[in-house]
């Protein structure tokens, strides 16, 4: 469904993805894990078109993407969830979940159905239509940003740090989510720092460093292997509250 071949991208003349290659199949999660700096989130702004790539390739069923404007990209369906939720703080939970549909061209019918769909995953989300996003609480606003991108109708969800800020007991029901939203046919990229709840969600890993793809595997594998255990689990310490 994805593939990043030789991705290079830069800020400015700061090198930020040096040579990045990686694959998602159609029905995967695929978690991307590494270090603050890492190049995670650039690696899922340069999916979603900004910053453009300066080299390399990235095909989504195989039609290169590089490039394309932003809009465009989601319109072929790839829709992102960016680090710090980023909802309209001023808009109705329904108002957010309208942009969200307005982005991926909706249909009357299929914002409908959209909407149904939220409001399943978050029900607390239906109970706080007429909320403003602002005055939600940060896991509430989570669950908006999530819902907001599916608005769009997406076959790649794009997650960006979902879990950053959460109590335990509400990353534990995110990621509950995501496991849902893929089982439901949504294929799903997920970075994230908390790496135990990530790679046992995960079918596949890659571990970043310095903008280089150094590590990949299987969930379990990664979640095994002793230099990933040491690096992002605290040596192999015990999983997280609430996991």
């Amino acid at each position: 469904m994805l593939a990043l071949t030789g991705v290079h991208a830069h800020y400015g003349p700061i090198e930020a993805l040096r040579g990045v290659d990686l694959e998602v199949a159609h029905g995967e999660i695929v978690a991307m894990i590494g270090a603050n700096g890492a190049g995670k989130s650039t690696l899922l702004m340069t999916i979603c078109g900004a910053p453009v790539p300066s080299a390399g390739r990235i095909l989504f069923d195989g039609a290169d993407i590089a490039g394309l404007p932003t809009f465009e990209i989601v319109r072929r369906g790839i829709a992102q969830v960016p680090e710090g939720r980023r909802i309209f703080p001023r808009m109705t939970v329904l108002e957010n979940l309208q942009m969200g549909a307005a982005a991926g061209d909706a249909t009357p019918s299929a914002l409908a159905a959209g909407l149904e769909r939220a409001f399943a995953l978050f029900p607390v989300l239906a109970e706080r239509r007429t909320q403003r996003g602002g005055t939600l609480s940060g896991g509430e606003q989570q669950m908006l940003s999530i819902a907001r991108a599916l608005m769009a109708r997406p076959r790649l969800l794009l997650l960006d740090e979902p879990s950053l800020g959460l109590a335990p007991m509400v990353v534990k029901q995110i990621f509950q989510v995501i496991g849902e939203i893929n089982r439901a046919g949504t294929t799903v990229l997920l970075v994230e720092q908390n790496a135990y709840h990530a790679l046992r969600l995960a079918h596949r890993g890659y571990v970043m460093a310095q903008g280089r793809v150094v590590m990949s595997g299987s969930g379990a594998a990664l979640l095994a292997d002793p230099d990933v255990r040491a690096a992002y689990l605290e040596g192999g310490a015990k999983p997280p509250p609430g996991a």
